[in-house]
């Protein structure tokens, strides 16, 4: 035994870390030396690739970790951060990811630059790298090697230093390309470990699901009140506008998967792919955590939890059998670790290379230049992130990501959704949503942070969303006082029906392939899980 590992649970995580790195390893040597073929895998990464991919990038410790910790705390009210996918992923499919390919654009920063003026790139640039370092790696590599030296008793540092160093090693030698091989991998084993350490823990429950539903009906909601601490409703409806949408369009390790597409089709079948794993995503981000608050709570098997981010591990601990499924658990739960943390990676050499370094260092930087100088940035990058990781102990994990993104998400999605919807936008109101919208969110979290009697304590969601109104229309007094944009020049960056409807170029696509019949289908089955759980 190793702390609560058996032997063959070693024995399968290894064999698993190993698979991906030869699989990771053997994609790379396919990929193009050149930027875009390096940062975007050349573009012909086809559907059924970008989907796996985007959900193994967007399933992370702080999911597997966080979300189930705070389940077992609230309730099914939680599973609406997995389940309340549908408004931001149409927003997705219908605005961004159109016009996104039409310009061939490889970072969201250098798009900004495009549409309003190479300064908003730039504060962009920087933005996304100190989030990426200091927020997404060190929330990912602090949850991940949480859990594993709890479960095996080894010390945390060593975990994030070995964690670091083995995506290090095959996101620098492959770039895109392996990032979304080893994702293809990742995603099977995350979502068949997830699975299967929630049915057999439900298992270990006289009646199951409906036992848990009959003890505590009030937690198995998906609608919450407006003033629930974490999922209030009306919040999440608020947040698609914001941090929801945010996550997908303007955080680049999500959406390069996207523009890595052959054609705007494949991007958006991908999306839709991508959408019905979601319907099964709370199998292993949450629900783990109802079946923990059961058998404490109501079972009285255990005492209550001191810390609820050890829900995810006093599961596998007290309600996983010992043959061999906490490694398989394990190893998707490393194999989650492992895809957010290697398209963090790929995403930071990406926007330094292209949008820091290429533009502001060395203009006429060569292809293998640029892929040379993105290597050096991911592995900087790495041993930062391992080093600030431990800060995170001092807040929750689900609330610390959360909390850090929805304010980094406010200014960008304000200043994003006036460029691409109102040509007269310009480079000067661009600047103002970004800056000025940075120090209205700040000024707004502070006012709304209860430290006052005449403004009362409001969820991150709502203060979120009264910033974007307030940047939104402080982009409109700038834009309408100021000069108006060039039309010619910004006009291939606005959204418009024409951009839509000819998305695919006009190919004639086989009924089964409609991007229409599958979201259909996709949309009936998303208001059958409301309507069900609500």
């Amino acid at each position: 035994m190793i702390g609560t590992l058996s032997v063959i649970d070693v024995v399968i995580i290894i064999g698993s870390v190993l698979f991906v790195m030869a699989v990771g390893i053997i994609a790379g040597r396919k990929r193009e030396d050149t930027a875009r073929g390096y940062f975007l895998g050349g573009n012909k990464m086809p559907w059924w690739l970008i989907g796996t991919a985007f959900v193994a990038t967007g399933i992370s410790s702080e999911q597997m970790i966080g979300t189930v910790g705070v389940t077992y705390q609230h309730g099914m009210g939680i599973a609406n951060w997995e389940w309340f996918f549908l408004p931001p992923y149409a927003m997705m499919l219908i605005f961004f990811i159109p016009v996104y390919l039409k310009n061939k654009v490889i970072t969201v920063p250098g798009f900004l630059a495009d549409r309003f003026g190479p300064l908003c790139g730039t504060i962009y640039s920087v933005l996304l790298l100190i989030v990426y370092v200091f927020v997404y790696m060190v929330t990912v590599l602090y949850s991940g090697s949480l859990a594993c030296s709890e479960l095996t008793g080894w010390h945390m540092y060593p975990v994030l230093i070995g964690t670091a160093l083995v995506v290090g090693a095959y996101v620098t030698h492959g770039g895109l390309v392996s990032v979304m091989w080893t994702d293809l991998f990742q995603c099977i084993l995350l979502m068949i470990g997830g699975s299967l350490v929630f049915f057999l823990a439900l298992d270990k429950i006289p009646g199951g699901w409906n036992a848990m539903v009959a003890a505590s009906p009030e937690r198995m909601h998906l609608y919450q009140p407006a003033s629930h601490e974490l999922a209030p409703f009306l919040g999440m409806i608020v947040a698609t506008f914001g941090a929801f949408t945010f996550y997908q369009v303007g955080n680049q390790s999500m959406i390069q998967r996207m523009l890595s597409a052959r054609s705007t089709w494949d991007a958006q079948i991908g999306l839709v792919l991508a959408s019905f794993l979601c319907v099964f995503r709370p199998l292993v981000t949450c629900f783990l955590g109802l079946v923990v608050y059961h058998w404490i709570n109501v079972m009285h098997r255990a005492p209550p939890l001191v810390n609820n981010d050890t829900a995810f591990t006093f599961a596998l601990t007290n309600l996983a059998p010992s043959w061999g499924v906490r490694g398989i658990v394990l190893a998707g739960f490393v194999a989650a670790v492992m895809s957010t943390l290697s398209a963090l990676i790929n995403s930071t050499s990406t926007i330094f290379a292209t949008d820091i370094y290429k533009k502001h260092i060395h203009k006429d930087a060569s292809e293998h230049e640029m892929v040379r100088v993105g290597m050096t940035a991911s592995l900087v990058s790495l041993v930062i992130a391992t080093a600030v990781a431990p800060i995170v102990a001092k807040w929750g994990i689900f609330r610390f990501f959360q909390t850090a993104l929805t304010y980094i998400a406010v200014p960008f999605m304000a200043t994003i959704i006036m460029g691409i919807l109102w040509k007269r936008v310009n480079y000067a109101a661009g600047l103002f949503g970004l800056i000025g919208g940075v120090v209205i969110q700040l000024c707004v979290a502070f006012l709304f942070s209860g430290r006052f009697e005449s403004f009362p304590k409001l969820h991150f969601f709502y203060v979120g969303g009264i910033a974007q109104v307030l940047i939104m229309g402080g982009i409109a007094v700038v834009t309408l006082l100021t000069k108006p944009a060039d039309p010619v020049k910004v006009a291939p960056f606005l959204w418009s029906l024409d951009v839509l409807k000819n998305y695919d170029d006009g190919r004639k696509r086989p009924w089964y392939a409609q991007l229409k019949l599958w979201w259909g289908i996709l949309t009936l089955a998303w208001i059958f899980l409301y309507w069900k759980f609500w």
